[in-house]
């Protein structure tokens, strides 16, 4: 938005330097891109300034001349002197019949005839030069009046060549197969839900955005109609948007025309017609739904939340008279006030809006500096609870980045994973990708490692921390999860160790590191791996993680037909724990450390195929006594010596007392306890 210096002068009294405007904006919201002075060597008059202002989307009202000085009027506290205008007097009883067939897209329309018009007449230079000021091009006499209305008073007009329409205006929305030749030249096919303005036979303009080529104004014209309406501002968005068309008037449909200004800009442009073009005029003709035009709410705003919020007080006066030079309807009651917001600020709804109102009006810099006071409330953390950050940083060391995926996903990838909740469908998604809510973070993470696989990243380690959303007994049941997923070599590609790509123990590395963080370790307080299939992972790598009984994640690789199906790279390793089970860690314990030395003896076992070691070392455990201090696993067997329905397990036990040194008696008790146990529970046999 372009502001001539000398334009806006005609609405504010007393002068302003140019300089003074371009901060008082700035500091109100308004943000002054450039500020450029031209001189005239010739006329020293006709120096001026150009403000390029950024005018915030909420604040439509400043994309005019009149809205601008009305607002540099209400920061100075000087008088502003609107523009002028004059009923509209008919002369003729010509009148064209206008129809709003769908009032939610146009509540309000006014059109009027002119006739006897002379097209050929020049644009008065001021107005030329007032166009050309703020950017606009001239085109014609009658288009140039409108565009000039449009900036002075900020509602967008169109001027229709009257003797091209047949019989009447009808504002519609577009039928199927309609084609409308745009101003531009352009052959646009419209969409059934674009609203146009239309005559008995075909559409003539897409509503607030542009007219059509059959219906323009050219030297020819001697008779026109003058359109002033006012358009949803979602509908001339979507449409503008839709067609590519992004236009001044459009513009300003958009951030939202006063709903009240029809009629004076109508009345405005047939004034301008009348004495720069001449001719007759016939009576407005309006067409209105005042059930759905814009209501201005009435707020009640409090005393002690100004104060609250502004840090400082104000008198009833001051507040009065804020509001009254905005024009807004203010009256005072014993805690506050009720304030109704002018037409033109739409972007007024709320009583935080008066407050902000109050705080740009009265300037940030005005208020007073003072020192943050009030009670601090320090918080006790337990040493039992482990925060989400805690294992954030332990998978960045160990070599994972974190990602963050959208809570909305495809629900045909969603299908892929064919995870047993069913996703919640959203009622008004924001694309058919992005449907419904997630039930689990892997497909999220799935999908991020498929782009950067097919981008020639073969090394990738991603985790993530979110909410998934399960339906349970009518009640949507929300879920912290921690899932985190790897691909490639355990290491990078290096001279000193083969490569090798991660399986399912490097995984369950990971996982049992974050479990560590609980100070537990696998096999005690009933946490443990549990060889269980589900549907997103390979069955013969996949492992429930449980806690006393009860299921909180899962560990294993990804199946193989999902990564045919989404064309990835394998094996592809994952798991999912339920955060909310891993921030309960025991209490820390101090213990003792034995001084005395440690014994160490090892078993070589023949065992089913069947049998885990993670159950032989918990019977162990269990068995061995107290002088136990760990069991270790360092070598899994199967082959030449070994039936093949057997494999050999070698089990290292490290036995020390706390207060002297183990005899040899005493250990050859203990493992002969455990041997025995071990054939009685599992047939295990003591291999020589």
């Amino acid at each position: 938005m372009k502001v001539g210096e000398q334009w806006l002068r005609e609405f504010i009294n007393p002068a302003v330097s140019v300089q003074a405007l371009a901060d008082q904006l700035s500091n109100a919201g308004i943000e002054v891109d450039s500020l450029d002075i031209l001189d005239d060597a010739a006329d020293q008059a006709k120096t001026q300034g150009i403000l390029t202002l950024k005018v915030p989307p909420n604040r439509g009202d400043c994309l005019s001349m009149e809205g601008v000085a009305r607002e540099v009027s209400l920061l100075n506290n000087i008088s502003f002197q609107p523009v002028t205008v004059a009923a509209v007097m008919p002369t003729v009883s010509d009148t064209l019949p206008v129809q709003i067939e769908n009032t939610e897209l146009c509540p309000r329309y006014l059109g009027c005839i002119v006739k006897n018009i002379r097209s050929t007449v020049a644009t008065p230079a001021w107005m030329k030069e007032r166009l050309e000021t703020a950017g606009i091009r001239s085109v014609s006499v009658i288009v140039d009046i409108m565009n000039y209305v449009m900036l002075e008073l900020g509602q967008p007009l169109h001027a229709f060549d009257l003797t091209t329409l047949d019989s009447e205006i009808v504002v519609r929305t577009a039928k199927p197969g309609e084609n409308i030749q745009l101003l531009d030249g352009q052959e646009i096919k419209l969409q059934s839900d674009t609203l146009v303005i239309a005559d008995k036979t075909k559409a003539q303009a897409i509503a607030g955005i542009m007219g059509g080529m059959s219906s323009s104004v050219t030297d020819a014209t001697t008779a026109i109609f003058i359109e002033s309406a006012y358009f949803n501002p979602v509908a001339v968005r979507l449409a503008a948007k839709q067609y590519g068309l992004k236009t001044d008037g459009s513009h300003r449909f958009e951030r939202g025309v006063d709903p009240t200004l029809q009629r004076r800009a109508l009345e405005r442009a047939v004034q301008l017609v009348l004495e720069i073009v001449g001719g007759i005029v016939g009576s407005i003709v309006e067409r209105k739904n005042d059930e759905l035009i814009p209501k201005i709410p009435l707020i009640f705003l409090r005393k002690e939340r100004i104060v609250r919020l502004l840090g400082m007080s104000f008198t009833d006066s001051e507040i009065l008279n804020i509001f009254s030079r905005e024009g807004f309807q203010i009256s005072a009651e014993k805690d506050g006030f009720r304030v109704q917001a002018a037409s033109y600020r739409h972007d007024i709804n709320l009583e935080i809006d008066l407050i902000e109102e109050i705080a740009r009006i009265h300037g940030l810099s005005n208020f007073p500096s003072a020192s943050l006071s009030g009670a601090i409330k320090s918080s006790f953390v337990s040493e039992t609870e482990v925060s989400s950050q805690r294992f954030k940083n332990l998978l960045v060391d160990r070599g994972y980045c974190e990602a963050i995926t959208y809570a909305f996903v495809d629900p045909k990838l969603t299908a892929v994973f064919e995870l047993n909740a069913k996703p919640l469908a959203l009622s008004n998604p924001l694309s058919a990708e992005m449907a419904v809510m997630r039930t689990s973070l892997l497909p999220g993470l799935v999908q991020a490692l498929q782009y950067n696989q097919h981008r020639q990243l073969t090394r990738a380690r991603l985790f993530e921390t979110g909410v998934c959303f399960i339906e349970q007994d009518g009640k949507i049941i929300e879920t912290q999860m921690l899932s985190g997923i790897c691909v490639g070599t355990v290491y990078p590609e290096q001279w000193g160790v083969a490569a090798k790509p991660v399986d399912f123990y490097d995984i369950k590395g990971d996982v049992e590191a974050l479990l560590a963080l609980m100070r537990e370790s696998v096999g005690e307080n009933g946490l443990s791996f549990e060889h269980s299939e589900h549907s997103a992972l390979h069955p013969g790598q996949s492992a429930k993680i449980l806690k006393q009984g009860q299921a909180m994640g899962w560990v294993g690789a990804l199946h193989p037909k999902i990564l045919k199906t989404l064309d990835l790279e394998g094996p592809i390793m994952t798991f999912e724990v339920a955060l909310e089970a891993l921030t309960q860690a025991k209490t820390p314990v101090v213990s003792v450390l034995s001084k005395f030395p440690a014994i160490r003896r090892d078993l070589a076992l023949l065992v089913d195929k069947g049998v885990f070691a993670a159950d032989l070392k918990s019977a162990i455990v269990r068995c061995a006594g107290e002088f136990l201090q760990s069991v270790l696993l360092f070598d899994v067997y199967q082959g030449v010596g070994v039936p093949g329905d057997k494999k050999s397990i070698a089990l290292g036990l490290i036995l020390q007392h706390p207060s002297r040194t183990l005899v040899e008696g005493e250990v050859n008790d203990i493992l002969q306890k455990v041997v025995t146990m071990l054939a009685q529970q599992f047939q295990a046999i003591l291999r020589e």
